[in-house]
C-alpha cells in the first residue's frame, strides 16, 4: 500500500469512527461501498490471476466513500484532494541555499583569500559537528530523538490545521482527528523527507560557496594571506594542515610549509599568484567535507523516503481493518486471544466472548481462551503460544482494581504484546447482584473506577457484558488498543 492509498484509508477510518450516528455517511453508504469494493477487488484479482487482498479491497472502498462525500460536500472535496508535504519548500530551500552560498564573498573582502576565513571555517566546522551528532544519534535508543519540532512535522504531514467552516460539525471533527492521526503515522516518512531537504540545502550552500570563490577569481585578483593577534605561523600551519589534508591528498594539490605560511602574513608583500592554490584548497575541502557527505546523506534520506512512500507502514491487523477485510474474504479469520485475570469463564460467557470477537474482528473470528491467571500468582509470558490477531485482557467488574495485582498483570501483558492489547471489563457478574434503586449508580461508579484505573496504566478499557453482549455493543472502529510505552 503506497502513501496516497494509506492516506485515503486512514481518512475514511477517521470519518467512520467519528460518525457513529451515521449523520454524514449512512449505513447504506457504507454497505454499498463495501459490496462494490468487494466486486472491484475480485475483478482486479481475477485479471491479475492473484488472490483478493485486503489492500485492494480497502483501496477501492475508500475511493468510493471519498468520491461520494466529495459529491455531497464540495468543501470536503478540496480537503480530500489536498496533497500536503511542503513540496514547494523542499525545492525552494536548496535553491535558496545555493544563492546564499554564492553570495558568501560579499561577507568579507572579495579581493583576498583569508586563510583563516571565519565564514568558510564556520561552514566546515558546522557540518563536521552535524556529522558527529548524527553518529551519536545512532547509539541513542530513544525513538523520539530528532531535530524536527512536532509543529513542523504536523504541518509537513497533514498541512494546515484550519478546517473550512462550511463543513458539517461531525465531518470537521473527523478531519481534525484524521490530521492528528496521519501526522503520527507519517512521522518517519516526514522526517526522512525533511532530512533529505536539509541535507540537500547544506550541499547546495557548499556548492554556492565554491562557485563564489571561483567566479571572483576569474574577475579579480585574489591576494592570499592571514593575520591573527593570538596565533603564530606554526599554529596556523598546524590548523591548516589538518583542515586541508583531505584536499591535498585526493586532489594532489601542493602542500605548504611553515615558511610559506609566515610569508603570507598580510603585513608583508604578497606573491601575485598566491591566491589560486588557496582557492583550490578551500574549494576542495568544501567539496570533500560538505558537498559530498551531504549529498550522500540526502541520497540515503531519499531512499528511505521512497521506500516508505511505496510501502507505507499501516497496520492492517487492527480490528477496524480486520473487520472490513473479512467481508471481502481477503484474509484469514481473525483470532482474539483472551487473557482472563482471576476470572473463571463458564459456558455462557464463553459464547459471549465469541460474540465480542465477531464485533471486533468480523463474523468468522474465533477465540483463543487462555487459562485464567490466579490472583497474585507469579507472572509468566502471556503470549508465547500461537499467533493471534488481537490480544485482550479480561477483568471482572465485580473485582476492585489493585495496582500491585491487576495493574502489574496489565503492564506485564503490555510489555509482551508488540501489537498492543484491548482491555475488556465484563460487567455481567456485578450487574446481576445489584438490586434496588441505587444499582445503576453503583454500576456507573464501579465502571468509572475501572476506567480511571486503566487510563492510569495507559490502557483504556472497554466495558462488555458477556451474558448479554447486545447490551454493550462494541465497535471495532472505536475500540481503543493500548501499546507499551516506548
Amino acid at each position: 500500500m503506497n502513501e496516497q492509498v494509506a492516506r485515503d484509508v486512514v481518512l475514511v477510518r477517521a470519518i467512520e469512527t467519528v460518525d457513529i450516528k451515521s449523520e454524514i455517511l449512512s449505513q447504506e453508504d457504507r454497505m454499498y461501498a463495501s459490496r462494490s469494493a468487494k466486486e472491484l477487488a475480485q475483478w482486479q484479482a481475477a485479471d491479475s490471476k492473484s488472490p483478493v487482498t485486503g489492500e485492494h479491497f480497502l483501496q477501492q472502498r475508500s475511493e468510493l466513500i471519498l468520491k461520494r462525500l466529495s459529491e455531497r460536500t464540495p468543501a470536503f472535496a478540496a480537503f480530500a484532494q489536498r496533497r500536503p508535504g511542503l513540496k514547494g519548500f523542499s525545492i525552494a530551500l536548496p535553491v535558496a541555499g545555493l544563492i546564499v552560498g554564492a553570495g558568501l564573498d560579499r561577507i568579507t573582502d572579495p579581493h583576498r583569500v583569508d586563510l583563516l576565513s571565519a565564514p568558510l571555517l564556520a561552514i566546515i566546522g558546522w557540518n563536521l559537528l552535524v556529522y558527529v551528532v548524527l553518529i551519536a544519534w545512532l547509539f541513542v535508543p530513544s525513538k523520539n530523538t530528532g531535530w524536527a519540532s512536532k509543529k513542523l512535522l504536523r504541518k509537513a504531514s497533514a498541512g494546515k490545521s484550519a478546517i473550512k467552516r462550511k463543513l458539517p460539525q461531525v465531518l470537521s471533527v473527523a478531519l481534525l482527528s484524521f490530521m492528528s492521526e496521519w501526522a503520527a503515522l507519517r512521522d518517519r516518512l516526514t522526517r526522512a523527507r525533511l532530512s533529505r531537504t536539509f541535507h540537500l540545502t547544506a550541499a547546495m550552500f557548499g556548492v554556492g560557496a565554491m562557485l563564489s570563490l571561483y567566479a571572483r577569481g576569474f574577475l579579480s585578483q585574489y591576494v592570499a594571506g592571514w593575520e591573527s593577534t593570538f596565533l603564530d605561523a606554526s599554529q596556523v600551519h598546524a590548523i591548516l594542515s589538518v583542515l586541508f589534508a583531505p584536499a591535498t591528498a585526493i586532489f594532489n594539490i601542493p602542500g605548504f610549509s611553515i615558511a610559506d605560511i609566515e610569508a603570507l602574513r598580510f603585513t608583508r608583500p604578497q606573491p601575485a599568484d598566491a591566491g589560486a592554490r588557496w582557492v583550490h584548497l578551500y574549494a576542495g575541502t568544501l567539496l570533500l567535507l560538505v558537498v559530498v557527505p551531504r549529498l550522500v546523506l540526502a541520497f540515503i534520506a531519499h531512499w528511505r523516503a521512497s521506500a516508505l512512500a511505496r510501502n507505507f507502514p499501516l497496520d492492517l491487523d487492527q480490528p477496524y481493518f480486520r473487520k472490513l477485510t473479512a467481508q471481502a474474504g481477503a484474509n484469514e479469520p481473525g483470532v482474539l486471544r483472551v487473557l482472563p485475570y482471576s476470572f473463571s469463564i463458564d459456558e455462557a460467557r464463553d459464547r459471549g466472548l465469541a460474540a465480542v470477537a465477531a464485533m471486533l474482528l468480523g463474523e468468522q473470528a474465533r477465540v483463543m481462551l487462555r487459562p485464567s491467571s490466579a490472583y497474585g500468582e507469579e507472572l509468566g509470558d502471556p503470549v508465547k503460544d500461537g499467533d493471534a490477531t488481537l490480544t485482550a485482557v479480561l477483568f471482572s467488574l465485580a473485582a476492585t482494581p489493585e495496582k500491585e495485582n491487576h495493574g502489574a498483570f496489565l503492564e506485564h501483558v503490555l510489555r509482551h504484546s508488540p501489537r498492543g492489547i484491548a482491555v475488556l471489563i465484563d460487567e455481567s457478574a456485578f450487574a446481576e447482584r445489584l438490586g434496588g434503586p441505587d444499582g445503576q449508580q453503583r454500576l456507573a461508579e464501579r465502571i468509572a473506577l475501572w476506567q480511571q484505573f486503566c487510563s492510569f496504566h495507559h490502557a483504556p478499557a472497554t466495558i462488555v457484558n458477556l451474558l448479554d453482549p447486545a447490551r454493550r455493543p462494541i465497535d471495532a472502529d472505536a475500540t481503543p488498543i493500548a501499546s507499551a510505552a516506548p
